[in-house]
């Protein structure tokens, strides 16, 4: 795959493990500011690990290969670091939080990234810069309303009773109030009817502009009904084996993953 210097996330030959296995073995992948990039792939070829290796998730161990984030060498930021660069991660299972309204949990998520201070000077209130209560509602106010979602959301504890349609909204409202440069969705749709998945593609298209990128991780063609990729990626076995346009993910909803098993069976044979 040709890299250009004017991608936002360039990753070149990315290979890590968990457990003392490897599970992506070589990857690449390039995404530019604005595009919407959409990586498919059946259970176990690496999708989720690909998402937590960006996000710098302690369980994995980059054993090769590089990534750069606005050209900087992500790797070597901690997790906190790379969510105030500008990355994002919906999870595919939110965490419920009993206890911790999801106001608090984004006004503290907010200040974390974007006022100065430690995360303890944050956490206590005391870093500089904060926003205070008042302009952090207006701000979740507005934001929800541009999304069509209702603030009700945001006065109940983090994902806690939420329907799956609720998790996944009270995701990408937390990305519309952390405005971040690249949001990972890993596997958003998963779980919810077509009907919720319809609501939710709209509510990701609001959010999109050619200011930020998408990295769409998911396993069936419904999202992209909605959503339109510039690139359609199909991860097999922890490497990328096809990009292509949007018709691709198409292609692989008509064939399914055993034209995929088939194509990368008669490359192997072919360099042997």
């Amino acid at each position: 795959m040709t890299l250009t210097h004017q991608a936002l996330l360039e990753v070149r030959g990315l290979r890590a493990s968990a457990a003392g296995k490897e599970i992506l073995k070589g990857l690449d992948l390039s995404v530019n500011a604005g595009e919407v990039h959409a990586i498919m792939g059946p259970n176990g070829s690496g999708k989720s690990t690909l998402s937590n290796v960006l996000m710098g998730h302690p369980k994995y161990e980059v054993t090769a290969g590089s990534v750069r984030f606005r050209g900087e060498d992500l790797l070597k930021l901690k997790p906190e670091e790379r969510a105030r660069k500008g990355l994002f991660l919906a999870f595919q299972y939110p965490v419920e939080v009993p206890g911790v309204k999801t106001n608090y949990f984004l006004k503290t998520a907010y200040n974390a990234i974007h006022a100065n201070g430690s995360s303890t000077q944050v956490l206590e209130g005391s870093g500089k810069d904060q926003i205070n209560v008042f302009k952090f509602q207006q701000l979740l106010g507005q934001k929800a309303k541009e999304l069509q979602l209702s603030e009700e959301l945001a006065n109940r504890f983090l994902n806690h009773g939420f329907s799956g349609g609720e998790k996944k909204k009270s995701e990408l409202l937390q990305m519309a109030v952390l405005e971040p440069k690249l949001a990972i969705l890993d596997e958003i749709d998963s779980g919810l009817d077509i009907d919720a998945v319809k609501s939710v593609a709209e509510t990701i298209q609001r959010l999109h502009s050619k200011e930020n990128s998408l990295l769409l991780i998911t396993h069936y063609q419904r999202l992209l009904d909605y959503i339109t990729p510039d690139r359609v990626h199909i991860l097999w076995d922890g490497r990328i084996v096809q990009s292509g346009g949007a018709g691709l993910a198409k292609t692989l909803e008509s064939k399914g993953y055993d034209w995929v098993k088939e194509m990368v069976a008669s490359e192997e044979a072919s360099l042997t």
